[in-house]
């Protein structure tokens, strides 16, 4: 049994997932959540860190309704208007960059679509096709794409995988910037615990499979101006807590 609703006025995000199962070619059922909980003010941007295949993009697709199949309850924030930027872009190769985001937000001016291209260093690729794209600039794109609909959650599934150490950075900046200024709340999956800080006010730890929270961290904001000390300070405190718990044995459950 499962609830996903949508809150009004300026809810927090609120996750209680009992458990969460898939089943194997052979029909086994493998856990890939269980008791994860987690709640995340209205206008603050939450990090998700775990190890790889721990569930977290699993997680995601819970939370954006792509995937009913689970017990628990998800409260989202506000209206429930939800805007997502999966790993890959997932742009519509026959359609220009323009078209990818119109097509998505229909009700959005044509002066709104050049605004936030402009605003995300688009515009002059706007009659391009994904083809014509680097990685880099189809991430940016995908991500205008979730931000024209004008979301009250935004859902960013590692959104800097793959990039080079520059274009990660450049984009880091992008992102945390419009985290500040839009004050949409903002659910980050990333298995970088430096990105995450960077980009986060709140890291929700991970265990491993099946995954619930290990922690919860506070990050000091503005988070683009937190100081390095601090930031090595923070990734220190993870660091312990993930250690610690992947130290201890694994606890039966009945």
């Amino acid at each position: 049994m499962n609830d996903t609703s949508r809150a009004g006025g300026a809810a927090s995000l609120d996750v209680s997932i009992a458990s969460k199962d898939y089943h194997s070619a052979s029909g086994r059922p493998l856990r890939a959540l269980e008791d994860l909980r987690l709640t995340l003010p209205a206008g603050k941007a939450g990090a998700v860190v775990g190890p790889s295949g721990c569930g977290k993009t699993t997680l995601l697709r819970l939370i954006a309704g792509l995937d009913k199949d689970f017990v628990g309850t998800i409260a989202l924030p506000e209206h429930g208007r939800l805007g997502m930027a999966f790993q890959e872009p997932r742009l519509l190769p026959w359609r220009s960059v323009s078209d990818n985001i119109r097509i998505a937000a229909p009700h959005v001016s044509e002066a709104e679509i050049a605004a936030l291209l402009d605003e995300l260093g688009l515009a002059e690729h706007a009659t391009h096709f994904p083809r014509e794209l680097s990685l880099g600039l189809a991430r940016r794109v995908a991500l205008a794409r979730a931000l024209a609909v004008k979301p009250d959650l935004l859902l960013l599934d590692e959104p800097l995988v793959s990039l080079d150490a520059a274009l990660a950075r450049d984009l880091r900046e992008m992102i945390a910037r419009l985290i500040d200024e839009r004050r949409i709340t903002t659910l980050i999956v990333t298995h970088d615990l430096r990105e995450a800080i960077a980009l986060g006010d709140k890291l929700f730890l991970l265990s491993a499979r099946p995954a619930h929270v290990l922690a919860t961290l506070d990050v000091p904001t503005p988070r683009r101006h937190l100081e390095k000390e601090a930031a090595e300070i923070i990734e220190a405190r993870a660091r312990e807590a993930l250690a610690k718990a992947r130290a201890e044995p694994p606890q039966s459950k009945q």
